[in-house]
């Protein structure tokens, strides 16, 4: 890996891609040549720990076992409630408990924590955290270019966000970060020098990681920071011949790599291989770029196959809860990008149209995945009606609504600022939902199904009545009324079914448990969880990686099952071009009879 050099080295990209294992193996490798390394941690599923098999902290700790290598974790979520208490204490005397409730909850987004992060780790880049010490710093996860945009920002930055209480800023003022402007503009300067700092854009082979990949590389080459390395993990080659599975895995793999975006083909690549075994402590570290001691690990696992063996209820069986006395209702997949949110619900929509429902599907899939799915039907049930709802053009609409009052007494910097604060991911869930709602409301009388669904901060956003929020529903021309209405419809478990999307894997199980616990704040109970993509459910599996692969699935499913969910259901690993026929010719009994 071509690491070597650079002070700060950042590791990015979706979750479950590998970002913490190649962020670990190359610390560890880098302190085996002597360097002192620096590892730090903003992921708040983080798991570096277990990975590096050695006490990790939120105080920079050496490794127990490679004195060369160090350690911190930095929580977001610590980081963000300490950013929170910085905001609110100054109120105590001059709010009611109900307005600094309704502070406390706008200050709940994912924005929030994105910044009170970088507030943390930015000190790390400055020197004030010591890195002068160490060689090289390396970052598992880095800011997001929204958080880098809002914090290179120049004049009236702490005016505007001190002092402009209408702001639709859901950041808080200024005034609780701990870093000055001048801190930031140093740390973006350092993160834009090509002889300082390097980038790696962690991807696995697949369509939604590499586009994450490629989005990833245009938003930071847009920033300045073009000095960028492809890391394609997860490889899979056939190891035997006459697994149908593992062929076409294979195929779709090197498929999905040819049609990669093409701002990620002009990248150095190097690719890695999808591995049997999980890569914890430090020998598995050292495997990952030690081809022999990798072989040896591998034929070491595979003389250890045991037979993976549980069975939950299938996407047939959840269809007919959905369906179960009822010819109307709100279904919403919801879930973090790449589970496959959008050919569950693809799935759904199709399977209760064809059983004589009338149905709406809609999206707010800006890459119109959806029609994809659907165009590989040979037709659509009459019953079936899609609809897309465009993010940019809601966004946009709602951004110039409030830019146009906000922005009238703001000079061109503020004005800009406004503009930049608003590109933030809350403002775009309530845009979106806005457009949601008359299909929320139509679900009385027929099934609604909606892929992409707004996170629980977003509902209690536009559920109380603080100053903001007021401006965010004066803004959208939209009666309090019309907003309310459909935020309790959600939390109606008998009218709304939420069902979490996630694979068996542990970053994404660890995600979605997150995102469970984000709605249940808002008093939404999903009503069941699906798990995709599950190798652990598909008979006849011979290629012993697979196998490998479907018995480490179980104890997670176990886990989910038995800790998570009250309605578990599973979907197998379908290695098919066509997903959506696919699957409908092994559930829905009028495709099954049709054949």
């Amino acid at each position: 890996m071509t690491a070597q050099g650079f002070k700060f080295i950042f590791f990015t990209g979706k979750g479950g891609v590998g970002k913490t294992t190649l962020a670990c193996a190359t610390a560890v490798a880098m302190a085996d040549k002597g360097k002192k390394v620096l590892l730090i941690s903003t992921d708040p599923a983080s798991n570096l720990q277990d990975v590096l098999g050695t006490p990790v902290s939120d105080q920079v700790t050496q490794h127990q076992d490679l004195n060369l290598l160090f350690t911190v974790n930095i929580d977001p979520q610590t980081a963000a409630e300490d950013y929170r208490k910085r905001v609110i204490d100054p109120l105590a005397a001059i709010a009611t408990a109900d307005e600094i409730s309704k502070i406390r909850e706008g200050l709940s987004g994912a924005c929030t924590t994105e910044i009170a992060s970088f507030d943390e780790f930015s000190r790390f880049i400055t020197g004030e955290g010591l890195s002068e010490i160490f060689d090289t710093v390396i970052f598992d996860t880095a800011p997001t270019g929204h958080t880098i945009r809002l914090l290179e920002l120049p004049a009236a930055w702490d005016d505007f966000l001190g002092n402009n209480p209408n702001g639709a800023s859901c950041i808080g003022p200024s005034s609780a970060l701990k870093s000055s402007r001048e801190r930031y503009e140093k740390v973006v300067s350092s993160l834009r020098d090509p002889l300082q700092t390097t980038f790696f854009l962690i991807t696995r082979p697949d369509a939604a990681s590499l586009k994450e990949a490629g989005k990833t590389s245009r938003d930071l080459i847009d920033l300045g920071m073009a000095n960028q390395s492809l890391l394609i993990n997860g490889i899979f080659q056939a190891r035997d011949q006459t697994d149908t599975t593992a062929l076409k895995m294979e195929k779709i793999a090197e498929r999905e790599l040819l049609e990669m975006p093409g701002i990620l083909k002009n990248l150095a690549a190097e690719h890695y291989p999808l591995l049997p075994y999980n890569v914890l402590g430090l020998e598995n570290l050292r495997s990952v770029f030690d081809t022999d001691l990798q072989s040896k690990i591998v034929a070491a696992e595979f003389l250890k196959l045991t037979e993976a063996g549980h069975l939950l209820p299938d996407l047939k069986a959840l269809v007919d809860e959905l369906e179960k006395n009822s010819d109307s209702g709100l279904i919403m997949t919801m879930g973090k990008g790449g589970v496959g949110k959008t050919i569950v619900a693809a799935s759904i929509a199709t399977m209760l149209a064809h059983r004589g429902h009338t149905v709406l599907l809609t999206t707010t899939d800006p890459a119109a995945h959806i029609r994809d799915f659907m165009d590989q039907l040979t037709a659509i049930p009459e019953k079936l009606t899609i609809e897309r709802i465009d993010p940019k053009i809601e966004t946009k609409d709602y951004i110039d609504k409030i830019a146009a009052q906000k922005g009238k007494h703001l000079d061109e910097e503020g004005k800009k600022l406004l503009r930049e604060d608003l590109q933030s991911p809350c403002t775009e869930e309530v845009a979106v939902f806005h457009a949601f709602s008359k299909a929320i409301q139509s679900a009385r009388r027929r099934f609604v199904v909606m892929d992409t669904a707004p996170t629980g901060h977003t509902l209690l956003l536009l559920d109380t009545t603080g100053s903001y929020h007021k401006e965010i529903m004066k803004n959208m021309a939209v009666s309090p009324s019309k907003i309310t209405k459909p935020y309790m419809m959600l939390q109606d478990g008998v009218f709304a079914k939420i069902l979490l999307v996630a694979l068996p894997e542990t970053t994404p199980m660890r995600e979605a448990e997150a995102l469970q616990k984000d709605l249940q704040r808002a008093g939404i109970v999903p009503y069941a969880w699906v798990i995709n993509e599950c190798l652990s459910a598909v008979n006849d599996l011979k290629d012993p990686l697979l196998r490998k692969r479907a018995s480490a699935e179980v104890p997670i499913i176990d886990h989910i099952a038995a800790h998570l969910s009250k309605r578990t259901f599973e979907i197998p690993y379908i290695a098919e071009e066509k997903l959506l026929p696919a699957i409908l010719s092994r559930y829905d009994d009028a495709v099954i009879q049709a054949i």
